[in-house]
């Protein structure tokens, strides 16, 4: 790590679905204790910010509530955005999308396309890292990258569009592993750069809580005296109260419109997909041979197909379970 490094406040957005890790993510990486990490501000679904040290670096990090969801309603997704820019500025220095390994990925591309659209593509190709959570679905012997290479063609593809920058800081090991875990992020995030991301709303953010930050200062009776925590706190009072940037959300929602250009996807393709995001779930053990008697059962068709299948799914996976006992 840099001097330069080591000085810079490392300043990192969390995005990603409630309950899908959000909040340990924040835990993990400023290793705070549940009561700790904005309780308050998970109840309440508001934008939440917190600062401290890790792996020796000044960081803080901004958690939003799933304003991209489908239950979300379109003025709150204007708000919450707003909140989270305001959070940010002048600018993060990563967008930390946190995405279940267990789940399909369609309301995250969902966030991607929007960052796109409001912030510009670079938000996503350069400035965004996919973090995975819920690995411990995986077998304990299944990496993270063999996968998503295997099985989740549809998370390869999300990580493609953020540059092919990824990571988990879920380990098996304790403390020590995930601390080094939260470096290794850490690292990712400087690898992008040291410069604050910027565009037109983040350019607008700050200046609104510039302007809010003089007026809160010169409320105070003696100006001059103001401490470095308490410029800090006037800092974070003026962002909170920078609700309303000119952000409109109504072209992505309810739904991403799709190119007439693109090609839509055959029928098998999509039953193959199905079949495989199910497939996924099961344990490394049986998924190829439950996969292949599935497949069999889709191409023969009718009853006959779906007593094929399933006796070929058994079959296979009955010899591969024997021939992992005597490798064992």
């Amino acid at each position: 790590m840099s001097a330069a490094a080591s000085q810079t406040e490392l300043m990192l957005v969390v995005l990603g679905r409630t309950g899908e890790g959000k909040r340990p993510v924040v835990s993990t990486i400023l290793n705070l204790q549940d009561n700790e990490e904005g309780k308050e501000a998970a109840e309440t679904q508001k934008c939440s910010k917190h600062r401290g040290e890790a792996a020796g670096r000044k960081v803080s990090v901004v958690s939003t509530p799933a304003w991209f969801s489908s239950d979300c309603d379109l003025n709150d997704r204007g708000y919450h955005i707003s909140s989270f820019i305001a959070l940010s500025t002048p600018g993060p220095h990563a967008f930390l999308l946190c995405v279940p390994v267990n789940q399909p990925a369609d309301g995250e591309a969902k966030a991607l396309d929007v960052l796109e659209g409001l912030l510009g593509p670079s938000a996503v190709s350069t400035h965004t890292i996919v973090l995975f959570t819920h690995t411990e679905e995986l077998e304990e012997d299944e990496q993270l990258e063999d996968y998503l290479v295997t099985w989740r063609k549809d998370l390869q593809q999300l990580v493609g569009r953020c540059g092919d920058r990824y990571h988990t800081l879920e380990t098996r090991g304790g403390d020590a592993e995930e601390r080094r875990a939260v470096e290794e992020l850490l690292e990712k995030v400087e690898e992008i750069g040291l410069d604050h991301f910027s565009c037109c709303l983040y350019e607008q953010a700050e200046r609104r809580v510039k302007k809010r930050q003089e007026e809160l200062v010169l409320k105070n009776d003696h100006v001059e005296s103001t401490t470095e925590e308490e410029m800090e706190a006037v800092r974070e009072e003026a962002e909170r109260s920078i609700e309303d940037l000119d952000v409109d959300v109504k072209g992505f929602f309810p739904s991403v419109s799709v190119s007439a250009s693109s090609p839509a996807p055959s029928f098998f393709w999509v039953l193959w997909e199905k079949l495989a995001g199910w497939v996924s779930r099961l344990p490394k053990l049986v998924r190829r041979e439950a996969l292949l008697g599935a497949l069999v059962g889709l191409f023969v068709g009718g009853p006959f197909g779906g007593i094929m299948g399933a006796t070929v799914g058994s079959v296979a996976t009955e010899v591969a379970r024997r021939k992992t006992q005597k490798q064992k």
